[in-house]
């Protein structure tokens, strides 16, 4: 395939590229600084601005989906606007180029046991909130667009380096809890399954989640 990956050099963007390059996939970087991109065949670096609709449509065309790591910028506090912004920009430029679009949000807004919000929880951590905040109405929007093939990724409530297993459950709207009622996934495996649903899509429309 033909994969366009914006925010290849963040955390989990440089998780997805990895993941896909192994799997032989050919991948366009879109970052704001290409030197950031490691020299991997397969592999081709260009700047682009998400804020820039009409640009970064041109750089979509032609690709079989885009994957969206894009993030409004953790500790920047204006980190709300950046990330609606930007993820309003992303969505017109994937319409416009008729690309699939997958997108990486957050944990916050999936549901908890009494049927509200996660971020709306006074548990919330006050660092993350207008991160996740903005990942939460983005997606509200994404759910009302027509004329766009689109997946909204939920990772679990806590990722981090760990093992690439392949082996995690997948969910809808409500966090994967493991026995001990934990929300966990390593970042090698949420790639794994962004690239899953890249290959063979099962959630058109949809947000999903998972963990272990």
């Amino acid at each position: 395939m033909k994969i366009a990956l914006i925010g290849a050099s963040g955390f989990v963007g440089g998780a997805l590229l990895k993941e896909a390059t192994q799997r032989s996939h050919s991948v366009t970087a879109i970052v704001r600084n290409p030197e950031k991109v490691a020299a991997i065949s397969g592999v081709s670096a260009i700047k682009g601005d998400v804020n820039d609709a009409r640009q970064l449509a041109a750089q979509l065309a032609g690709h079989d989906v885009v994957i969206s790591a894009f993030n409004g910028g953790w500790g920047d506090p204006d980190i709300y606007n950046k990330h609606l912004a930007g993820s309003r920009a992303i969505v017109a430029a994937a319409k416009q180029a008729g690309v699939r679009l997958i997108v990486v949000g957050g944990a916050g807004s999936l549901l908890a046991p009494d049927g509200s919000q996660i971020v709306d929880s006074p548990e919330f951590p006050a660092a993350y909130k207008d991160g996740a905040r903005a990942a939460r109405d983005a997606l509200t929007e994404l759910r009302k667009e027509s004329g766009l093939e689109w997946s909204f990724v939920s990772p679990a409530a806590h990722i981090a380096p760990g093992e690439r297993t392949g082996k995690f459950r997948l969910g809808d709207d409500k966090p994967v809890l493991d026995a001990k009622g934990e929300s966990h996934v390593s970042v090698e495996d949420l790639a794994y399954a962004i690239l899953d649903e890249a290959e063979k899509p099962k959630h058109t429309g949809k947000r999903f989640t998972l963990g272990y």
